[in-house]
């Protein structure tokens, strides 16, 4: 005879207490793949290295400096600790970031190049901004978005020519989006990834180290400004950017394949006077600084207008682009009251104990008070200079206004003193502060200049 399913289930305490479920209270009906908001916990595994996924040319240096564990991003694996938990982890790294300078191994940030005669003509169809006002050697923040206006990724565009535009991606295959767009329409363009692999020099300290590297002219460059270099020897491009919100650089070295070891030694050697120390991304000064982090904060399924990017599609773009229809038609919806969408994108300040490593759940969020879930947290830290924990996170489009107190469920390694895991929370402006080495953004900013386009 069959074994009734509830009788079975009485041999799963783990499912029959209903932990690692799905909460079904969160509203995603906006969605076609709801975001997995299963509370598993760390499930330790063990990650299998092997050919299927790529090594970067810096993989090997990354753990010769250290690292002892890592993530998969564009489908290479990107280094995420150095300092292990014992020894204060991320966030003596964290203190090396703010006082002196880092080298971060990015090479996950795969470079697609788009080269040819119409290589501007290309671009501006597949970016919602204006590739037009970019000039060579400078690059902007940009996003590409399907037709339903989803993010398809939101990466660096290096205009390194007239006729080349870099890709500098976030954590998603473009290349194939951007061959697939180009079947159709027949631009003159080649488009192929290239063997250039970025390294991120980061801290207030940077700088002086770059000025050491290549002269007094790099502290010239402008904000998304490039400059061309060499480091041992080897052509680089540079430029000023990176993932923290501050004054930062980018080293993009080309023929990386070949040359990974002689520029970062070279670079390890340069920083030695300025205490550099090789660390993983800091996400926690990213947070602060309201970047977001494709995969994590948005995908495929998210609109502009869900997550402080509105400004990246602009009402003086004449030309067609993927999604324009869509993405003119929800700004329409949003500004008469309307949107088109139930949740939004917010900064959270919330107590608790100090989050100093990387989430493994997205944590749910309750109205003040507790209830059923309604939203969730994508990115969460401790802010030594906020001394409180910050986070990005997903509310509904009501529990939007600076000030609206909400409840963040924590996991128990984060409970309060008392025990408690039910942790008020209060919606905040992001970013979350001014940077500390301010970059040319907010001083236009302060300015009253528009950087948009």
């Amino acid at each position: 005879m069959a074994v009734k399913f509830e009788e079975a289930l009485q041999n799963y305490p783990q499912q029959r207490a209903g932990a690692a479920r799905q909460p079904d209270s969160v509203d995603q009906s906006n969605r076609k793949v709801p975001i997995n908001l299963r509370q598993s916990g760390p499930t330790p595994v063990e990650m299998l290295i092997s050919t299927r996924v790529r090594k970067s040319p810096y993989w090997h240096l990354a753990y010769e400096a250290g690292c002892w564990r890592a993530t998969v991003y564009n489908r290479m694996y990107h280094p995420r600790g150095y300092v292990r938990p014992e020894q204060g982890g991320a966030m003596v790294e964290y203190e090396s970031l703010v006082n002196d300078v880092t080298m971060w191994n990015v090479a996950v940030e795969r470079q697609i190049q788009v080269k040819g005669p119409d290589a501007e003509r290309f671009v501006n169809y597949v970016i919602t901004r204006d590739a037009t006002k970019i000039k060579p050697m400078r690059g902007k923040y940009v996003i590409l978005c399907n037709e339903d206006g989803g993010i398809l990724n939101d990466p660096v565009l290096l205009r390194v020519a007239e006729d080349e535009f870099w890709f500098s991606l976030s954590d998603s295959d473009l290349e194939l989006w951007l061959r697939g767009v180009n079947i159709g329409m027949g631009f003159n363009v080649s488009i192929a990834e290239i063997d250039v692999s970025p390294l991120q020099i980061q801290g207030p300290k940077s700088e002086a180290l770059m000025a050491d590297m290549f002269g007094d002219e790099v502290r010239d460059i402008p904000f998304y400004g490039l400059m061309e270099g060499q480091v041992a020897g080897h052509d680089v491009i540079v430029s000023q950017t990176g993932f923290t919100g501050e004054k930062g650089y980018e080293i993009y070295l080309k023929d990386s394949t070949k040359y990974a070891e002689d520029v970062w030694y070279a670079v390890l050697a340069a920083g030695e006077p300025h205490n550099l120390r090789v660390i993983a991304p800091a996400h926690h000064r990213r947070i602060a600084a309201g970047i977001l982090s494709w995969g994590q904060d948005v995908d495929a399924e998210t609109l502009p207008f869900q997550c402080n990017l509105a400004y990246q599609v602009p009402r003086n773009k004449e030309a067609d682009y993927i999604g324009k229809q869509r993405l003119e038609k929800v700004r329409d919806q949003v500004e008469a009251g309307k949107p088109p969408f139930s949740h939004q994108m917010v900064g959270l300040r919330f107590g608790g104990g100090e989050v100093t490593d990387y989430a493994n759940d997205f944590w749910l969020i309750s109205p003040e008070g507790g209830g059923d879930p309604v939203g969730y947290v994508t990115s969460p830290w401790y802010s030594p200079e906020l001394e409180t924990n910050i986070a990005l996170a997903w509310v509904p489009c009501e529990n939007t206004a600076i000030g609206t107190k909400l409840t963040v469920h924590l996991p128990v390694e984060y409970a309060a003193p008392d025990g408690s895991t039910a942790i008020e929370a209060e919606v905040v402006e992001v970013p979350f502060r001014p940077s500390v080495n301010p970059n040319a953004r907010e001083r236009a900013r302060a300015k009253g200049i528009d950087f948009a386009d």
